[in-house]
């Protein structure tokens, strides 16, 4: 699939750019195909690793019914917003991935995107990590009470202000 070019070529960040982004952010917009054709965008913890991007969930609701009808979606993230009120702008560094969402159904899956959240949010504490996933995994539990997801990117692009583009100069 072919993905239009940015207008604003000059604001472009470089993938390198925006994966570190990615790698730094630790929240975003995934955006899907809602109720009635309608956008759905709701903002998210997640987790970027190896051009994959890994949610958790609960196991129903508006989010899991638009990711089983639509695999299609995108997901924002916002580095920086500084507004200049003197100038009538911000200065911004966002990055917009666009690829397929699924829902984990294997088990290995699913305790791998498990511990990479983890470890993006409590890291250097594996113990501390297994210890929680722990408390879903007993035998009536099972993980049956949450969902992990996983964006594989197909692209990436990511922008910044006229402004930031000149300060670099």
């Amino acid at each position: 699939m072919e993905f239009r070019p940015m207008r604003r070529i000059r604001q472009e960040l470089p993938t390198e750019k925006c994966i570190e982004i990615l790698e730094k952010a630790t929240a975003g917009v995934l955006a899907l195909v809602g109720d009635n054709g309608y956008p759905y965008g709701v903002p998210l913890s997640y987790v970027y690793h190896d051009g994959a991007i890994y949610f958790h969930s609960a196991i129903a609701g508006h989010k899991i019914d638009a990711i089983q009808s639509e695999e299609r979606c995108s997901f924002t993230v916002i580095e920086s917003d500084e507004v200049h009120p003197d100038k009538y702008t911000t200065y911004f560094r966002s990055v917009i991935v666009f690829g397929r969402i699924h829902i984990i159904e294997d088990e290995e899956g699913k305790m791998s995107a498990l511990r990479l959240l983890g470890e993006r949010y409590n890291p250097g504490h594996p113990t501390a990590t297994d210890n929680e996933i722990g408390k879903h995994m007993s035998p009536e539990n099972h993980l049956q009470h949450i969902v992990l997801l996983r964006l594989d990117i197909e692209h990436i692009t990511g922008k910044e202000a006229i402004e930031l583009v000149k300060m670099k100069k």
